[in-house]
């Protein structure tokens, strides 16, 4: 593996419409998905509600879309491929809810769960006699924090790492393509070894970051994960009675746990066949572990998750503009452990950092994925366990990121390697100001070249997480471009200040962090002028869209405060202003979406601000009728009514915005 097998990994994701390499990728490989825009939760759903019969789950952050999805299509009547009629039962918690999937599975039929954090945990108890039952249920996880000194809704591992002994297969995908990916190859898995599995993505980091992903098609789904009555094994059917769960004593309990190590055997063959089969059909390759400009590399950074693609273009600078060989190492698959292909990846390096979204101080070797890392080469050092003999290990750093999705950025990722260059800690934190923290001396910017990057600062119940996802669909599938959109969630509710990020290119973007180099600043609430810095990170010659609601330029600009003029007239940034608030009370035909129709007067002065359809050489009904389509998706649900008061909401906002004249903001008058 290597640099080659990581573009592979990801040329399905290589948006360009049109392009050579698309048109090549799509006539080498039967299957090479359907395009579209859609956040990773979304992705799991497309698969599940085709594959599956049934879900059992109790609605927890992040994963709850997850959830509301698969009984949307339920309640909605749509069946799965064969004509099944889902099924989903929200039971009284996630306990319940996991031994219901214990007893559907026992039945012979193929269910799902969608859990997070402590709903994970708490079920740690039925997933060992799921386990022990060789029930091959896939539950899909939106990773996140356990509640320790705070509770946290967002990102982390400790979940996972916390349930990673019950005896259930572990992959982790790193965006949206891989989450929906992965469910189907961790259910081809499950039921080739009759292994439970758990299909595992970053809490709001992946299941809730909208991007360009390519669903696989129903054909390949039905052909890859076969009928659940041809897989699958009623152990209630009377005809053929068997025991299960039974109480056994000294003379019988050990003999059947150590039998099932036959299964666990099957495992590996059984994830490395679905892999294969996946890239021959797809031509999306996955593997135990995807190293990264590894085979060279002195210094390597090891990871799980959403920020291994922040490495992944990190590497590419730190190798071009540095000459620092360095190399990043994915670990898709936690269990089964890849002992041999991690310790195969790393053996030749200098140093390699572990970085971990989860913080076990009292383990003085390191965080789960570090122990295991470090076990893997003590073997490696006595050739035991099937691992070559080496004669050297290199030296090993670790450290604790992204704890809550604490931001980790390509800054943070340049200090890990400057620490292992000059041989300094241990163990290191990064993204906080500690006294383990890694200093960030500098922060690149590495959107792809060409990339488009917008920044809202909003209000929630405003709409504009909705408008910004609507926007990225409009990128993605009206203009065919490659596309990221994802809002900074918080515990804060309606009426507080939220943040919301875009970014549109021509080819897939692989940064997971907050942007810090945007061209356009949205200011749905103007009220961030004043409380906090919003212009922060504008290139130059970028553009601002603000709600105001005056018509006179001049007033506009007196409103604006001093130093913030300041910045935007040595940035020479662009000021657009409009009565979003105005718009959406004249146009709301429904009371209810007044305030949650004014963040989609932002879509009309996105258009009119930004060449895409211009580039796409697009007329402006063909654009409208895109338009129509994504807002279709999004309100269709609130009648055909909506849908046309927020088209025309859309068009205000491109005909109504106006600009601040370049005389006013130089000379403070026309």
């Amino acid at each position: 593996m290597g640099r080659d097998v990581a573009y592979m990994a990801t040329d399905a994701l290589d948006r360009t419409t049109g392009t050579p390499d698309e048109e090549h990728h799509e006539s080498k490989f039967q299957y090479p998905g359907i395009p579209t825009t859609c956040d990773g939760a979304e992705a799991v759903v497309w698969v599940e509600t085709k594959i599956s019969q049934g879900s059992g789950a109790f609605p927890i952050t992040s994963s709850t879309t997850m959830g509301s999805g698969f009984n949307a299509a339920m309640m909605n009547g749509i069946p799965n491929m064969w004509g099944d009629q889902l099924v989903f039962v929200e039971p009284e918690s996630e306990h319940s809810a996991a031994t219901f999937c214990e007893g559907f599975a026992v039945a012979g039929g193929r269910v799902t769960n969608f859990t997070s954090g402590q709903g994970l945990v708490l079920m740690k108890e039925v997933l060992y006699t799921i386990s022990g039952k060789r029930l091959p249920v896939v539950f899909n996880i939106g990773a996140r924090a356990l509640t320790s000194h705070s509770l946290n809704v967002h990102a982390g591992h400790d979940d996972v790492m916390s349930v990673a002994d019950c005896g259930w297969g572990i992959l982790f995908g790193r965006n949206a393509q891989e989450a929906g990916d992965l469910c189907l190859i961790s259910r081809r898995a499950a039921e080739a070894s009759v292994t439970p599995f758990l299909n595992v993505q970053d809490g709001f980091l992946t299941t809730h970051t909208v991007e360009s992903v390519r669903l696989p098609e129903e054909e390949f789904m039905k052909e890859f994960i076969g009928k659940p009555e041809d897989k699958l094994m009623n152990l209630m059917d009377t005809d053929n009675p068997l025991m299960s769960g039974v109480v056994q004593n000294q003379d019988s309990y050990m003999k059947g746990k150590l039998a099932q190590r036959w299964y666990y055997d099957q495992v590996e063959p059984a994830l490395e066949e679905a892999f294969e089969e996946f890239y021959r059909n797809t031509g999306r390759k996955y593997d135990f572990v995807d190293g990264y400009r590894c085979e060279d590399a002195e210094y390597i950074l090891v990871g799980i998750g959403s920020y291994m693609e922040t490495a992944q273009i990190t590497i590419d600078y730190l190798r071009d503009e540095k000459g620092i060989k360095a190399g990043c190492l994915n670990i898709y698959c936690f269990r089964p452990f890849p002992s041999r292909q991690i310790v195969e990846a790393l053996e030749h390096c200098k140093a390699f950092t572990v970085i971990e979204r989860m913080d076990d101080p009292l383990s003085t070797t390191g965080n789960h994925l570090t122990r295991e890392i470090k076990a893997a080469f003590c073997d490696a050092m006595t050739g035991q366990n099937g691992v070559e003999k080496i004669d050297r290990i290199p030296k090993i750093y670790h450290g604790a990121a992204g704890l809550g999705s604490r931001d980790v950025r390509p800054g943070d990722i340049i200090a890990i390697f400057d620490n292992m260059m000059t041989d300094s800690q241990d163990f290191f934190s990064v993204g906080i100001k500690h006294s383990t923290s890694l200093e960030i001396k500098e922060d690149p910017d590495l959107r792809p070249p060409g990339a488009f990057s917008m920044r809202g600062h909003s209000v929630g119940g405003f709409g504009s997480v909705t408008t910004n996802k609507v926007i990225a669909t409009i990128g993605g599938q009206v203009f065919g471009k490659d596309v990221q959109a994802y809002p900074k969630y918080g515990s804060e509710k309606k009426g507080l200040p939220t943040t919301y990020y875009l970014t549109i290119a021509d080819s897939h973007i692989f940064s997971h962090s907050e942007l810090a180099y945007v061209d356009l600043v949205v200011l749905n609430d103007s009220n961030a002028l004043i409380s906090g810095n919003p212009l922060t990170g504008m290139v130059d010659g970028g553009a601002i869209v603000m709600q105001s609601p005056y018509s006179d330029p001049a007033e506009v600009w007196k409103r604006v405060p001093p130093h913030h003029q300041q910045t935007i007239r040595e940035k020479q940034l662009r000021l657009n202003f409009l009565d979003m608030v105005s718009i959406a009370r004249d146009v709301a035909s429904v009371a209810d979406l007044e305030m949650r129709m004014q963040g989609i007067v932002l879509l009309g002065a996105f258009l009119k601000l930004t060449p895409f359809s211009q580039d796409a050489a697009m007329s402006d009904d063909e654009v409208y009728a895109g338009v129509e389509k994504a807002l279709r998706k999004y309100f269709g649900k609130r009648g055909e009514q909506v849908v046309q008061d927020n088209l025309t909401c859309v068009k205000r906002g491109y005909s109504e915005m106006n600009e601040v004249p370049r005389d006013i903001i130089n000379n403070g008058h026309p």
